[in-house]
């Protein structure tokens, strides 16, 4: 293959305006200019008298002949502020006068008012001419506000009036809440404040008792530093979550060229004020919301993705909106603040700074939004309250019922007795509360973070993890997460023969990304090898790469190929590339031999190398098309594309597909194009463009507009934003979970419709005519309606911000648990209110800031292999608090049964047990595998006790044989051991008395360690069992086996040599009051311990039989733990 040499970059440039510009001093003003305004009255109703005289003020008649006369309030002392309400305006039309009711966001706090005229415009400047916004504002066009002393005292300092007026173009810092109240916030929970309770009494107990040493304060001081280490994590979150505000203030410009005195001057966008007019060209930043009133070229185009969600570019004009309840893409004569203009260049007049723009709407909703709770805090919640509740009731109990020893002598007196038996039940307090638990959830959750990072999935949020797990509704935009937001041709329709039926001939080209990968396909699904062989195509080709102004390059760092300019016209490059080059036996394949820099737009730079572009006709609203000349060999040609309808209309002739002839464009063969095209925008809602070409004169330089007439029909071309390949599939996976996906766009109904018809969003109904609702069909529904409509609704089109916000609202209104997903500035109070806010990879800063969750890849299917991936954490997270809770029953069992029996302290250091042998294995239980039909089962519902009453039958059969094992160990020792006293059962039981009666026995044997050892020992190893019965619910060990997860294989083994460690290691036995065991010892530790297995697999035997569910139905008239959302209701 022989490489072309050179390439033509073509490079667009700014043509500068050569207006004289000057910089003006922002600070020139005098002090003594600042207007101070006067107090003002609060708003009151309006009576029919203020109404009637208001209403005989009519603009004089010289003035247009249709004005916006309304009321205005006296100046604000304050910056505005919005709220809902509806705003009276009077319109006057000479001559009569009508007053009308407005809808609108307006700004003061009284919900029936007289509101001021800017308010209204910034919410109507879209449907009333633009001469009544000028006229407002008393600005000329021609000459700009004046910001200088003038002999007219109606134009005196009007910059200053209206700055007064309407406040300043500056997002308002919001108020922070103070470090120390994010700190106090984190400790604002049951179970924390009793963690914090047990920890301060022991300490106040050991200070009472005169106790000293490391021991003495270890226990308080350990469950200080978990509870510090939690907060810590919750500080953060918190403090990531207000970077969402911030970074919103990133989207407004820098500095605006503004009209001001009759000249253009650069000022910074924080001095524009409404009634500026502002001029504005390619690659400017709207710096406010601003309505058109002069076009300085033949286009003007705004990216407004920040607002909309929607890649593709969205044209401005002068006229005024007529469409009824317009959303942002409607209002084609505002320009947006925050938004980019790609193309043209014009002037507007300020009608919104700050806070009242579409960008400060958009930060009040995230200022107005409170974090909901996770369902799985909100469950831990209600177990914190019912474990206080027990605690409590417990340490009573066993207080009063020792109430007739507080009188023994071992005592030293009543007081003494009972601060003894008072440390008693703060030992059980500990005992009962699991003091891991908090530290084991926030591993558990950290793990599932990573797992998920592999996936894609990066979690910015903990709980949010867990939060997935329950989703019940998927919230996707369509724009990037359903289709790969990249343009891509898809069809393409030529006129294969004017002699032979059938007359058209279309090719279907396979790719959906930028990359200029892709093959092209016959109408019979037969591969092209040699596309650039077939005239059409070849000639397609060449105009996509000549009639285009974007440019396609690979970006290296990003390892993607990407676009600068329209969507479209980066698709016909590509498409360009997909064809090929004439001549090359090995076309287009060999091409791939290239670097993927080289590769980009190889094709491309060869035609345009071949052809000199010598004048362009660009696209305008009227024409519909664009034109460039291009010379090659002293022959010169003018290519063509628009829309379909404006190209037919102008061609008299056709390239035919077979033989590369020209023949006449017939009737008939016209009404085949006109079929065909209404084929692929309307069914297969393609957007469509048509190419043609003409053969100009040699030498000629210029083009007209009248040469864009008889020009040659090349062909059809089909463009659409492709879903993504693995989207089917995820649905799919979603139907059978029983999640509802909810697709939700700014794009057009239809549009939307067949791309949900593709990816199987509609297959599982039989009528989707009921299921689809653009924002204003679903608002003008009675309020019954809309409720019945939320619940089978599987597409929402046509929104904009606060649709979205409302769709959550009203989802979560229904108990559904809502995932929502997006991308923009636009989705950021959304992404806040829902209960998993989902942003994407490539979306902005403020969305990301505003979610719990990105998605690296920008993949649907990302999200649905997130949400097992939370289902089988929630299992997990289940299984280890099981696991907690049962071996904290034991504890409570062991205590409370020493207490009642009268026989000495059991256990010694419980803190080691909770902390370090039960926190090990929890943590490893995080790691327990995903259950194969984790995504066939259904979302748990939000009121779902963590702990149904089944469960915690299981949990007190398993807590009480641990904590009878436990005294069982302590007993044997004194009574039956071979290394023990062997004392009679009585003797132990009167213990305390030993002192003051004959004894065959020396008192110090019950201060030996022996027993407490034992008996620790006892609890620790059965605990090791039961963290093997947590590796499923309900599975047996026979069929989930310990290797199944070795982490928590590992975890006991390392808790075992632990606990070794501290039996056998002298200083540290010392430390821990525990004694190295005998064999004998170890063998009884052992037979104590094993039962906790039988037990459990009798009772998951039962769990999954017949007999078992019957009694698991009889155990569930009650739930152990209350639901709260039925309670409230």
């Amino acid at each position: 293959m022989v490489r072309p040499s050179g390439f033509l970059n073509l490079i667009p440039t700014l043509n500068l305006t050569t207006r004289p510009l000057h910089i003006l001093n922002p600070h020139r003003l005098p002090p003594s200019s600042v207007i101070t305004p006067a107090p003002r009255p609060p708003p009151s109703s309006p009576s029919s008298s203020d109404l009637s005289q208001l209403a005989a003020r009519r603009l004089p008649s010289s003035q247009s002949p249709a004005s916006l006369l309304v009321l205005d309030a006296l100046p604000l002392a304050s910056p505005p502020r919005y709220v809902s309400g509806r705003c009276l305006a009077v319109s006057v039309f000479a001559p009569s006068v009508l007053a009308a009711s407005v809808s609108l966001r307006c700004m003061l706090p009284s919900p029936w008012f007289l509101c001021s005229a800017w308010s209204v415009l910034c919410a109507g400047a879209a449907v009333v001419h633009s001469s009544l916004v000028l006229d407002h504002f008393g600005v000329d066009p021609t000459k700009g506000l004046s910001d200088t002393q003038s002999k007219d005292t109606a134009l005196v300092f009007q910059v200053v009036q209206h700055a007064r007026l309407y406040g300043v173009n500056v997002l308002p810092e919001d108020k922070r809440a103070p470090f120390w109240k994010l700190v106090l916030k984190q400790f604002d929970d049951l179970l924390v404040k009793i963690l914090i309770a047990a920890a301060v009494i022991s300490f106040l107990l050991a200070l009472f008792n005169g106790e000293t040493g490391l021991m003495a304060f270890l226990e308080p001081s350990v469950i200080l530093l978990i509870l510090a280490a939690n907060a810590a994590v919750g500080v953060i979150t918190e403090t990531n979550a207000e970077k969402a505000l911030e970074e919103l203030r990133a989207y407004q410009a820098d500095v605006a060229t503004v009209l001001r005195n009759g000249c253009l001057s650069i000022l910074p966008a924080t001095e524009l004020v409404p009634g500026d007019i502002v001029e504005v060209s390619v690659g400017c930043k709207i710096p406010a919301d601003m309505r058109m009133i002069e076009m300085l070229s033949s286009q003007v185009r705004v990216d407004q993705a920040i607002l909309t969600g929607e890649s593709s570019s969205v044209e401005k004009e002068l006229q005024t909106t007529t469409t009824t309840n317009a959303v942002y893409q409607d209002k084609t004569n505002i320009l947006f603040s925050g938004t980019v203009m790609v193309a043209g260049r014009a002037r507007a007049v300020v009608v919104g700074v700050g806070p009242n723009t579409a960008m400060g709407n958009i930060r009040d909703s995230m200022l107005h939004t409170e974090d909901e709770g996770t369902p799985l805090k909100k469950k831990l919640d209600e177990f914190g309250t019912f474990l206080a509740k027990v605690i409590a009731g417990i340490c009573v109990l066993v207080w009063i019922v020792n109430i007739g020893h507080f009188h023994d002598p071992a005592h030293g007196g009543f007081l003494r007795g009972a601060i003894h038996y008072f440390k008693i039940a703060v030992a059980l307090a500990v005992a009962a509360i699991p003091e891991g638990l908090p530290a084991v959830v926030t591993t558990c959750l950290a793990l599932g973070t990573k797992r998920m990072a592999r996936l894609n999935a990066i979690v910015r949020s903990l709980p949010s993890v867990e939060t997935l797990g329950c989703t019940t509704v998927i919230c996707s935009d369509k724009t990037g997460t359903l289709t790969t937001n990249m343009m891509s041709v898809a069809k393409i329709c030529v006129v294969e023969s004017a002699k032979r039926s059938p007359v058209a001939t279309e090719y279907s080209v396979s790719g959906t990304t930028y990359a200029p990968e892709g093959t092209i396909f016959d109408n019979a699904g037969m591969q092209l090898d040699f596309p650039a062989q077939s005239p059409c195509l070849l000639h397609i080709a060449m105009c996509s790469a000549l009639c285009n102004e974007s440019t396609l390059q690979y970006n290296p760092d990003k390892g993607k190929y990407e676009k600068i300019g329209e969507s479209t016209e980066v698709a016909l490059r590509v498409f360009a590339e997909k064809v090929g080059l004439p001549g090359f036996n090995s076309m287009p394949s060999a091409l791939n031999m290239l670097s993927k820099h080289e590769r980009a737009s190889y094709c491309n730079h060869y035609w345009e190398e071949q052809f000199r572009k010598m004048d362009l006709l660009e696209f305008s609203r009227d024409r519909k098309m664009m034109s460039v000349l291009c010379s090659r060999n002293q022959l010169n040609v003018l290519f063509s594309k628009g829309a379909p309808e404006s190209i037919i209309g102008r061609c008299t002739t056709i390239l035919c597909n077979d033989d590369g002839s020209i023949v006449p464009l017939t009737a008939d063969i016209r009404a085949e194009l006109a079929s065909r095209f209404q084929s692929f925008a309307g069914k297969e809602t393609l957007r469509c463009l048509a190419l043609a070409l003409k053969w100009m004169p040699s030498g000629q330089q210029m083009l007209s507009f009248d040469d864009e007439r008889d020009l040659t029909f090349i062909g059809l071309v089909g463009m659409l934003d492709p879903p993504r390949d693995e989207v089917r599939n995820a649905m799919l996976s979603c139907m059978t979970a029983g999640i509802r996906v909810i697709v939700v766009t700014g794009d057009n109904k239809s549009t939307a419709e067949s791309l949900c018809r593709k990816i199987g969003a509609f297959d599982h109904f039989i009528e989707f005519s009921e299921r689809s609702y653009t924002a204003s069909e679903f608002e003008e529904l009675p309020p019954l309606q809309q409720t019945l409509a939320l619940q089978r609704m599987a597409l929402f089109t046509r929104v904009e911000p606060s649709h979205k916000r409302m769709l959550v609202e009203a989802l979560q209104n229904q108990n559904e648990v809502v995932a929502m997903t997006g991308d923009g500035v636009n989705d950021a109070p959304a992404l806040k209110k829902a209960d998993i806010g989902i942003a994407m990879g490539s979306g902005t800063a403020v969305a990301k800031s505003a979610s719990d969750m990105v998605l690296a890849d920008d993949n649907f299917a990302s999200i649905v292999a997130a949400v097992a991936e939370g289902r089988a954490i929630y299992n997990n997270t289940k299984q280890f608090i099981r696991y907690m809770i049962s071996s904290n029953i034991g504890e409570v069992v062991c205590i409370f049964v020493a207490a009642v029996l009268g026989i000495p302290d059991t256990l010694a250091p419980l803190l080691w047990v909770n902390l370090v042998t039960d926190g090990l294995p929890a943590t490893a239980i995080g790691f327990n595998k995903q259950d194969s039909d984790v995504m066939k089962a259904k979302p748990r519902k939000v009121n779902e006790a963590v702990v149904t009453g089944w469960l915690f039958f299981r949990y007190l059969v398993i807590g009480a044989y641990v904590g009878l094992a436990t005294i069982a160990g302590f007993i044997w020792w004194f009574v039956y051991a071979d290394s023990g006293p062997k004392l009679p059962y009585v003797e132990l039981m009167s213990f305390d008395t030993c002192p003051t009666r004959e004894t065959t026995y020396p008192c110090s044997i019950f201060d030996d360690r022996h027993p407490s050892t034992v008996s620790m020992t006892v609890l620790v190893v059965v605990e090791m069992f039961n963290a093997l019965n947590n590796l499923s619910e309900n599975q047996s060990l026979l069929v989930v086996p310990p290797w199944s997860n070795m982490w928590l294989v590992g975890s006991i083994i390392i808790t075992m040599l632990l606990h070794i460690l501290i039996l056998y290691v002298h200083p540290l036995s010392v430390l821990f009051s525990v004694t190295p065991l005998s064999w004998d010892d170890w063998m009884v530790v052992f037979y104590l311990s094993i039962p906790v297995i039988i037990i459990d697999e009798v009772l998951k035997f039962f769990s999954r039989n017949p007999i078992g569910w019957r009694l698991r139905l009889w155990f569930r008239r009650s739930d152990l733990l209350p639901k709260r959302e039925l309670r409230d209701k």
